[in-house]
């Protein structure tokens, strides 16, 4: 069993708020074309997908190497089961025009962070976008969750995205307060 799918068993998931966080909802309620495709990867109980749906988007896919949250997602949205794909991330070969990030970047190691940019940048369509958000707090050896910052992360993705916009995320939930970067990039 992977590392992942045993912290669902175990039902160690502290990083789970039980609902949609307040920046990309936000975010969200800005979105105009319904028709976008939409990837989260990592998005454990799939709380953005469920608002997605809900709010008429219809090309929305979860990538999950654990196989508990997509039958999460699948008993609540038993319709869209064939948009929940469960694999590696990183074998990814479908393109998207906008990923949303929550939690999944500071969950896979530091080592891979370059690797995480190329991929982005690959399954994105010509001038698709990466929205959401990043730890802002130091980079240490121990997590998950891994930190960071926005000198790192602009160092890291500078070379294949436009930096639209990275700054603190003034809407986060109490726990993640000054603690949040809201970020789009969008694809060179």
């Amino acid at each position: 069993m992977n590392y992942w799918e045993e912290r669902y068993q175990k039902q160690d998931t502290g990083w789970d708020i039980g609902t949609i966080s307040t920046p990309l909802k936000e975010y969200i309620d800005q979105l105009t074309d319904k028709k976008c495709r939409i990837l989260l990867p990592g998005a454990g109980n799939g709380y953005e997908f469920d608002y997605l749906i809900n709010k008429g988007f219809t090309n929305v896919f979860v990538v999950d190497i654990a196989i508990s949250p997509l039958n999460n997602i699948a008993n609540r949205n038993p319709e869209m089961s064939t948009k929940l794909l469960h694999q590696d991330f990183f074998t990814l070969n479908e393109k998207f025009d906008l990923v949303l990030e929550q939690t999944f970047f500071c969950a896979i190691p530091p080592e891979m962070r370059a690797d995480y940019a190329t991929k982005m940048n690959e399954i994105l369509n010509t001038k698709g976008k990466i929205a959401g958000l990043l730890f802002d707090f130091p980079l240490t050896g121990e997590g998950p969750p891994y930190g960071g910052s926005k000198a790192e992360y602009l160092s890291l993705f500078s070379e294949k995205f436009r930096i639209k916009t990275i700054e603190r995320a003034h809407n986060s939930i109490k726990p993640r307060q000054n603690k949040e970067l809201f970020f789009i990039f969008e694809k060179k």
